[in-house]
């Protein structure tokens, strides 16, 4: 794992404990540790923490529990796991951080989740007087790496106004949404929008690509006017070259898209394009692409 060089804005040192290591959470427990926060780190395969500290410092427990009464007791948890079990469990099961958390202190999740799930910790939680921030991130590993990320939040102002500098240390936008499950909401509006353009930039190229065009040469082109999107500059160029090893999962956003289309059938709203790339999507994983990124959509039209 290779960080980027930044500079990080000076704020008070806090301790840390950082829970699940994977793609997005090793770099952005990282970036804090480079920050100055004193980190503690968990991961369910221990070999994964240990290899943590070893490159980076800070010290690894052998449960989440351990790792937020370690020392003097943290004062945030970041989360960073699967799904919503994963969450409950590292939250509020037996060896879970809130028998370990002490009053005032705060948990942040970057895990994408249901936004029932991060209303119900943030009730937990507010029993024991521990704030709950869920947060879910934008910008995938490249942006963890770079320390980069666009973070949505949803839980108590002031708690937000506090961890706010903390999350910095791994993001460029730290932005305030709402009230618990806010910040899941948003994320849900961003990954409708990621997978639209994505359904479109796939059918775009497999059809310049059929008429026999110099693809890399329109991309260019293209790029420099309205039909421009993050994705058309940073994957347009992989999907022609049919390279699709780039950090978010297809299974992921399967996962992701179930989490939209689940809310969409509470609020009544209609999403018919997402719930077809969704099946899509489902394709990819039927041709053996679960683990390749989001951008392979565009095998199932070669």
């Amino acid at each position: 794992m290779t960080l980027a060089n930044k500079t990080y804005e000076p704020t008070e040192a806090r301790r840390v404990a950082f829970i699940g290591l994977g793609t997005m959470g090793s770099p952005m427990a990282a970036h804090l540790q480079r920050a100055g926060h004193d980190v503690t780190v968990y991961n369910r395969t221990t070999a994964k923490a240990e290899a943590w500290v070893h490159e980076h410092g800070g010290r690894f427990a052998a449960t989440p529990l351990e790792a937020v009464k370690l020392g003097q007791g943290a004062d945030i948890v970041f989360t960073c796991v699967g799904n919503d079990d994963d969450l409950r469990q590292v939250c509020c099961g037996e060896q879970g951080v809130l028998r370990g958390l002490k009053p005032g202190a705060f948990i942040v999740d970057h895990t994408t989740t249901s936004a029932e799930v991060a209303r119900e910790i943030a009730a937990r939680a507010a029993q024991q007087g521990v704030a709950f921030i869920d947060a879910p991130v934008s910008g995938g590993n490249l942006g963890a790496l770079n320390g980069v990320l666009t973070v949505m939040c949803g839980g108590d102002p002031a708690a937000f106004d506090q961890v706010k500098p903390v999350i910095a240390a791994f993001a460029r936008a730290v932005t305030h949404l709402g009230d618990s499950g806010s910040g899941q909401l948003a994320k849900m509006v961003n990954q409708v929008c990621v997978g639209g353009l994505l359904q479109g930039l796939a059918e775009a190229l497999a059809f310049g690509e059929k008429a026999g065009l110099d693809m890399p040469r329109v991309i260019e082109v293209i790029s420099q006017g309205a039909a421009s999107s993050w994705q058309m500059v940073n994957r347009g160029p992989t999907m022609v070259r049919d390279e699709f090893d780039f950090g978010f999962a297809v299974d992921w956003m399967r996962k992701d898209l179930g989490l939209v289309l689940d809310e969409a059938r509470r609020l009544g709203a209609r999403v018919p394009a997402t719930a077809l790339i969704d099946q899509f999507y489902a394709d990819v994983q039927a041709m053996g692409g679960g683990r390749q990124d989001t951008s392979s959509l565009i095998r199932r039209l070669r």
